[in-house]
């Protein structure tokens, strides 16, 4: 059997001018988790990140507790989707922070009722023109970069993935053949730096668990409990 490992980044820097770099709490989160897997001796025999500058900063942290990691394949397969792109074409709103403050709760905790009411016009394909990638066209590119994972997983390998919540429900609804509502519905509760992990047998997946937040679960890090 062989071990994937998918890791969502730390918290990135939503609200600034560049979302795509994480916070000090980002940081932390990814060095934490690489202690926990040190403290249990895991390591990894392939790593594969996607190409944007918060999966790159996640890793560098993770693997400080864990020298002798081999060096990643960046995989774009593994990029998030353009989720701004996605809630301004549901909402008609020039931007996602123009989104947000025209909403009912009208700050970040509204980015989940957004997201979800694009992520299910963007599935159900009422969005495809305005928006870069279409749902079939995201789930291609996913599935490519699942190839190449399952290609590295020989028997008895560990795979480390870091990339994006989205990447990674849309990579275990395609491994377990989940319902899009499904994937949606993970996707929106995956937080930062939590992991899924799944075996592999040569042919099938299975999940043996999502959104696994241990090396936050002690009550000095509780605050560092964080989803966007």
């Amino acid at each position: 059997m062989a071990e994937i490992y998918l890791v969502r980044h730390g918290q990135a820097s939503l609200g600034s001018d560049d979302y795509d770099r994480l916070t000090e709490t980002g940081a932390r989160q990814s060095r934490w988790l690489g202690e926990y897997y040190a403290e249990r001796g895991l390591a990894f025999d392939a790593v594969f990140t996607g190409s944007q500058r918060r999966h790159t900063e996640t890793l560098e942290a993770l693997v400080e507790a864990l020298p002798g990691t081999p060096k990643p394949s960046v995989l774009a397969g593994l990029d998030e989707y353009d989720f701004g792109a996605l809630i301004r074409a549901t909402t008609g709103a020039p931007s996602l922070q123009e989104a947000i403050e025209r909403s009912p709760e009208g700050d970040r905790r509204s980015i989940y009722t957004l997201l979800r009411g694009a992520l299910e016009a963007w599935a159900a394909g009422r969005i495809d023109d305005e928006v870069p990638e279409s749902w079939a066209a995201f789930g291609r590119r996913v599935g490519s970069a699942l190839e190449e994972l399952s290609a590295a997983a020989g028997r008895g390998r560990r795979v480390l993935v870091v990339c994006s919540g989205g990447p990674i429900s849309r990579l275990l609804g395609l491994a377990l053949e989940l319902a899009d509502r499904t994937t949606i519905g993970l996707n929106l509760q995956m937080q930062n730096s939590a992991f899924a992990h799944l075996y592999h047998d040569g042919e099938t997946f299975q999940l043996a668990s999502f959104n696994s937040l241990p090396h936050l679960d002690r009550p000095e890090r509780r605050a560092a409990m964080t989803h966007i």
